[in-house]
């Protein structure tokens, strides 16, 4: 019995020493797994259950200054597929090809990859999304699968397109203000592991949609776009294209009080929806990245120099040649013809290179191009886009006679649209320049501002009194002059036109018969409230600024003014046609002293009838010839030419529109 009691307690003693050996190995193999190997294994279990995806918040939206959404980002589905569960690799491209303009060969191509996830289309649109679904379900795929990212979307099509930019399929800016702010309104990217099914679709997916939704990351991007104007100018080039052919087409609005930019618009342009199917060419922001010589338009600054220098006055007397030449080099008008004696007032209203280039010589290079900078060419603007040329400018101390006389009139020197309304709106800000901005305010998600931009004095550039004198020149320019087809009736405006001969690529001289038309002004004079800018490059027919580029300025300036609730001038044109005759009367007699004695002054009869003309041309003795009927367009003599009392004169009439 003892011994068998004995035996019995062996037994048991070896099972427990058999166990506990057992449990000592167990617990050093959980030890060894979860200490040496526990990484590795729970890296193998979570890729044999899920996924390690990054998440990505939104793309923060584009809103002009009314809050009108420009740019924003939408949810839409990216198609994979996992190879290793393609039967018919032929099959499924063929089939699938069609749904979503991707060659089979492509499609292959991303099968023959291997492995369990290789794209297939990035951010489909929602009619291939069904058309695939349909698909899957047809054939009962398990091969083929789709993710969710966000997609960049434009409501508004071409609506400022080369101020917006594009978004890469990568989410990242690769143009305007896309690119200009990426890292601000660029979403963040999370990392999270995600649990999917056998066909690597997520499990639970509301938890996925919920890690990609990450709104308080997201800033809103606020312009001082206007889109109804910016649509208002935009429709008014658009008719330009259309009826002058040209290469491009450049617009821009400005608020000259604050310096925001209320339009900005390019022709070629593109829809960035489809940004791929457009040339490089149609991406460029023409309003900052284009340069080209001015012309005419610059004269505003060279008349600015000289009266702030008091080297020229309005009444001053200039006799026209109708060319002259400089170091070599004839310089003549517009129209190769003489206007006889002519005050600044004309030299301006006519745009006479003759006299600028006069006025320019007597500056020098020096003082030129110092007003030239004060008035902000040269440099970049600083406004709040990518691609900003500064324009080129001549060293003073290497400029020749000729060199000046043809700055002054626009050429040798380069600048681009942004500079020269930015200029211009100097003039119309009482001789102030304001730093341009494209930029409102960037928003945090809950509302807060992040980033905000104000009015920014750069400089003063002329003084007040300089200021308007000047403004008054170039209102003559409008109502009297060669910017006459920029008006609008009820309206005082002021303005430049401008035409300019092409330079050659190669910057050997100029292109024949190639030119740039603009005009540059803004309104109303006695409170300017917006800065037009019309550039037209080579159009096709009529070049001249005057005649193409002002009355696209007049269009978008009547349309504003009904849109801004700008009310008609209490003076309309500076009730011109009533007090004109007292005008010419007195600038004569400003004159008088310097009309030699037994002399004349041909006055301007341009818009006067018959009995006008006739009236006028009697009270200081000359004889008037008449041909047609209506009203003055034509004179043989021209205004303010010196000539003997009793000189015949012939005016041409026609009838008014």
């Amino acid at each position: 019995m003892s011994m068998d009691r004995r035996k019995l307690q062996q037994n048991v003693s070896g099972i427990v020493l058999f166990l506990w050996a057992l449990f000592g190995f167990i617990a050093l193999r959980y030890a060894w797994l979860q200490i040496v190997e526990g990484s590795r294994m729970a890296d193998r279990v979570r890729s044999q259950t899920g996924e390690e995806r990054v998440l990505q918040s939104p793309r923060g939206a584009i809103i002009d200054r009314n809050g009108r959404e420009l740019a924003i980002s939408v949810m839409t589905k990216s198609l994979f597929v996992d190879p290793a569960s393609v039967q018919d690799a032929n099959a499924v491209a063929a089939k699938l090809a069609p749904l979503i303009s991707v060659s089979e060969a492509e499609i292959q191509e991303d099968i023959a990859q291997g492995g369990g996830f290789v794209w297939v289309k990035r951010r489909l649109e929602q009619t291939e999304v069904s058309a695939v679904k349909k698909l899957i379900k047809d054939e009962g795929w398990n091969c083929l699968g789709f993710r969710d990212e966000a997609k960049r979307y434009y409501p508004n099509d071409m609506l400022a397109a080369n101020v917006l930019g594009f978004v890469g399929t990568d989410d990242t800016g690769l143009d305007g203000v896309e690119h200009e702010f990426d890292s601000l309104i660029k979403g963040e990217k999370t990392e999270s592991f995600v649990r999917t099914d056998t066909r690597n679709r997520p499990i639970l997916d509301s938890i996925f949609a919920r890690g990609r939704y990450q709104g308080d990351r997201c800033k809103t991007i606020e312009l001082t776009i206007d889109s109804t104007v910016q649509f208002i100018v935009e429709q008014a080039i658009e008719k330009a294209m259309a009826a002058n052919s040209p290469k491009g087409i450049t617009a821009l609005v400005m608020n000259p009080k604050t310096g925001e930019i209320l339009a900005m618009a390019s022709r070629p342009s593109y829809n960035p929806n489809k940004f791929a199917d457009y040339t490089p060419e149609a991406w460029k922001n023409r309003a900052v990245s284009f340069i080209y010589e001015p012309g005419s338009t610059f004269k505003a600054v060279v008349a600015a120099a000289a009266l702030q220098e008091k080297t020229v006055s309005p009444n001053q007397v200039f006799v026209d040649p109708g060319y002259v030449m400089v170091s070599g080099r004839r310089i003549q008008n517009w129209n190769g013809e003489s206007f006889g004696t002519v005050t600044f007032t004309d030299v301006v209203k006519n745009s006479l290179n003759t006299g600028f280039a006069q006025v320019g010589l007597e500056l020098g290079a020096e003082r030129l191009t110092k007003y030239t900078k004060l008035f902000g060419f040269g440099k970049p603007t600083g406004v709040e886009l990518p691609a900003e040329e500064q324009g080129i400018l001549f060293d003073p101390e290497q400029m020749r006679d000729s060199d000046v006389a043809t700055m002054s009139i626009g050429q040798s020197i380069a600048v681009t649209p942004l500079q020269l309304i930015t200029a211009m709106s100097a003039i119309a800000n009482d001789g102030v320049l304001l730093k341009p901005h494209i930029l409102k305010s960037i928003r945090n998600a809950d509302g807060s501002v992040y980033q905000e931009t104000g009015r920014e004095e750069v400089r003063r550039t002329i003084e007040s009194a300089t200021d308007k004198t000047l403004v008054g020149l170039l209102e003559q320019v409008v109502a009297t002059g060669g910017g006459k087809k920029a008006g609008v009736k009820g309206y005082r405006i002021a303005g430049k036109t401008g035409t300019a001969q092409k330079i050659r690529e190669d910057g050997a001289g100029y292109m024949d018969g190639r030119y740039i038309a603009s005009f540059c002004g803004f309104a109303p004079v006695e409170d300017p409230q917006i800065t037009v800018l019309v550039i037209i490059d080579d159009p096709s027919g009529i070049f001249y600024g005057g005649q193409i580029a002002a009355p696209v300025a007049s269009d978008i300036f009547s349309q504003l003014f009904r849109y801004l609730h700008i009310e008609p001038s209490s003076d309309p044109f500076v009730d011109m046609d009533k007090d004109k005759p007292k005008a010419v009367k007195k600038s004569i007699a400003e004159q008088h002293q310097e009309v030699p004695q037994g002399k004349v002054l041909v006055p301007d009869l341009t818009g006067k009838s018959i009995r006008q003309s006739a009236q006028e041309v009697a009270a200081i003795g000359l004889c008037l010839e008449t041909e047609g009927s209506g009203v003055a367009s034509g004179q043989s003599l021209p205004p303010n030419t010196v000539v003997d009392p009793g000189t015949e004169i012939t005016v041409y009439f026609k009838p008014e529109d």
